[in-house]
């Protein structure tokens, strides 16, 4: 069955991937298969002949993501890369899919004179995952700006989708079941390149600046409570600096979790549970995770 479907297919497939060299907290165990589409088209074709029994997980950049030391039990799809197309379809309506990096996607709309994205540049995620959570930095959101996207479910059947038939909140997108995002289309305003191509750079030298950028973190690891930041509730409650094993509490920004080298994502794991009860305990504040936590625990 393995060997037939790789004849088949223009990808690649990988058996027991270890996910460490996927996320961005270079932790988690292998995933049992790991599948590289070559296109959109590959990713129809591999969707249409596997087992419709086999989990499936997508994976962008591996930001926002927490893998188990496990690892994870069926198939996972990697995007980032390689569902990498962004072309202007009509004026003022980018197709974006879902592999290519937010980052990219806010300069190829300014190149093009578009403007109101220049926010993505502060993500570090691709579209799909954008999309999945309504990502957002510097007041603006993704589904500001989306009026269709695309989707492809377990059958690789493709769907065009319109905004009404999603449930869209903050950091948290309701999807139709059994559908998976593979691009948006998102409908801008025109502008002045140079300025949003400035406003770009102001945008990721903040983050630079602001965040613990060149370690390995996930971004955000809470959401930010209603009318307050997640960041300084944790530095108030004393946690900057906290670790377990090698897991700490950034000191450039408390909302951050940082690798030091040797962690595990269990380390992780327990270390974001005691944030959560401290900040909980000592404000009374429930701390909700923006990052999503998966597979099987060691």
């Amino acid at each position: 069955m393995m060997a037939a479907l790789q004849q088949t297919l223009r990808g690649s497939l990988k058996l027991n991937e270890p996910m460490a060299r996927h996320t961005s907290w270079r932790v988690g165990g292998p995933a049992e298969r790991y599948y590289e589409p070559a296109d959109l088209d590959d990713l129809t074709e591999f969707l249409s002949q596997q087992d419709k029994t086999e989990a499936l997980m997508w994976l962008g950049l591996g930001s926002n993501l927490l893998v188990r030391d496990g690892g994870i039990r069926g198939t996972v799809i990697i995007t980032s890369g390689l569902l990498n197309e962004i072309e202007l379809l009509e004026e003022g309506l980018v197709r974006v899919e879902a592999g290519v990096a937010c980052a990219k996607a806010a300069r190829f709309c300014a190149r093009q004179r578009l403007i109101g994205v220049e926010f993505l540049a502060g993500i570090p995620g691709t579209m799909g995952g954008a999309l999945a959570m309504n990502a957002g930095a510097f007041g603006g959101e993704t589904w500001q700006h989306v009026v269709a996207v695309e989707t492809i479910d377990g059958n690789g059947q493709r769907h065009l989708r319109q905004p009404e038939e999603f449930v869209v909140n903050y950091r948290h997108v309701k999807a139709v079941p059994g559908e998976w995002f593979v691009a948006a289309h998102l409908r801008l305003h025109q502008g002045d390149s140079e300025t949003a191509t400035t406003r770009i750079k102001e945008l990721l030298e903040k983050r630079n600046t602001s965040q613990p950028i060149g370690l390995p973190s996930c971004g955000s690891v809470f959401r930010n409570p209603e009318g307050d930041h997640a960041a300084r509730l944790i530095e108030i409650s004393g946690l900057k600096g906290s670790c377990i094993g090698g897991a700490c509490v950034s000191d450039k920004h408390a909302n951050f979790i940082i690798n030091t080298g040797a962690a595990t994502a269990a380390d992780i794991e327990a270390l974001i549970e005691r944030v959560a009860a401290e900040v909980e305990s000592q404000h009374g504040v429930q701390l909700i995770r923006e990052v999503h936590i998966v597979g099987e625990v060691a």
